[in-house]
């Protein structure tokens, strides 16, 4: 009997101690209210908007203006109308939905279901609403002309258009796999440009000797973006591959297209010519794609990022392998 107790007493143990326990189990996250994801967007959206904020909203000097005014007499607007504003309107509503995105994939655990869909729909309402308020304002104040009409139209279809790429952006950030994400996480580097850029030099103010130097560095921060995205993806899949040949591509021709796009939007002699306002954006694109002083620096800077970022990753990976096999069994 003594030796039946002890062997049912050591099965007992046996199974007490292989038994999970709670202190054993990994408490799940703590989720975040049902209404936080909206709050989510809207804030996102509204840093996004953070260069043009910063300047006291009032609408830039528009040449069909209706009334003689002073810069300081224009209207309060929450978007830069502007043909000279082109490129920081794209960059202000690709940014804000990518700090959505960033922000939703790092609380992708604790989001409560359709969290994602509420923080789209935070951006979208106040990318949207900023959208709305500047083409009314925009239209009470520009002349009754053809000319007028046209101009708005461009600038609403512009914007408009941007919002649902920023969306894009977010969803591939914020839920796609990390090929994905590193697409979206490279069209958003490129956005940052113009956008960090806004802050240095807000929109409508002079530019000093002071701050060259400082847009000489900021100028860099896309490309390490883009080779620190693709280091954090990973080159160890087909789709990974891609989508770093995916951004570098964006890195090359997307800031050529913002210059060529800005060069030619922002010629007022041209404003009347459309056909040959075309013909000349379309030289300024080849010449800033083509030039090598101008598209071969961010790359270089990009790929160094990139194969720093993803040895530094191997050797990381290596030695915690290294010490979880060293480690002896319990």
């Amino acid at each position: 009997m003594a030796v039946g107790r002890a062997s049912y007493a050591g099965v007992m143990d046996a199974g007490t101690e292989t038994k999970p326990t709670a202190h054993d189990a990994t408490p799940e996250p703590r989720r975040i209210p049902a209404w936080a994801p909206v709050l989510i967007g809207v804030a996102s959206a509204t840093l996004g908007l953070l260069p043009w904020l910063i300047t006291g909203m009032r609408l830039p000097l528009q040449n069909l203006w209706a009334t003689d005014a002073a810069p300081d007499e224009y209207p309060v607007v929450l978007l830069p109308f502007s043909q000279y504003a082109i490129t920081l309107i794209a960059a202000l509503i690709v940014t804000g939905a990518a700090i959505a995105g960033i922000v939703a994939r790092a609380t992708s655990a604790r989001l409560p279901r359709f969290g994602t869909a509420a923080i789209v729909i935070g951006v979208v309402a106040v990318q949207v609403i900023a959208t709305v308020q500047t083409s009314i304002v925009v239209r009470d104040g520009l002349q009754e002309r053809g000319e007028s009409a046209l101009y708005l139209a461009a600038l609403v279809a512009g914007t408009s258009l941007m919002i649902p790429v920023g969306v894009l952006v977010m969803l591939l950030i914020a839920r796609a796999p990390r090929a994905g994400a590193v697409i979206g996480l490279s069209i958003a580097a490129v956005a940052f440009g113009p956008w960090i850029n806004g802050l240095v030099v807000p929109f409508g103010t002079a530019g000093t000797t002071e701050l060259a130097w400082l847009l000489d560095v900021t100028r860099w921060i896309p490309p390490v973006l883009v080779g620190a995205a693709i280091a954090w993806g990973g080159v160890n899949t087909v789709g990974r591959v891609l989508a770093a040949a995916f951004a570098l591509l964006a890195l090359w021709v997307a800031p050529a297209l913002m210059t060529a796009i800005s060069s030619a939007a922002g010629s007022r002699v041209l404003a009347r010519h459309p056909a040959e306002m075309l013909d000349y954006g379309a030289g300024v694109f080849g010449m800033a794609l083509w030039i090598p002083d101008i598209a071969l620096p961010p790359l270089i800077v990009a790929v160094a990022v990139a194969a720093v970022g993803l040895i530094g990753r191997a050797i990381v990976t290596r030695r915690r392998r290294s010490a979880e096999q060293a480690e002896p069994l319990p």
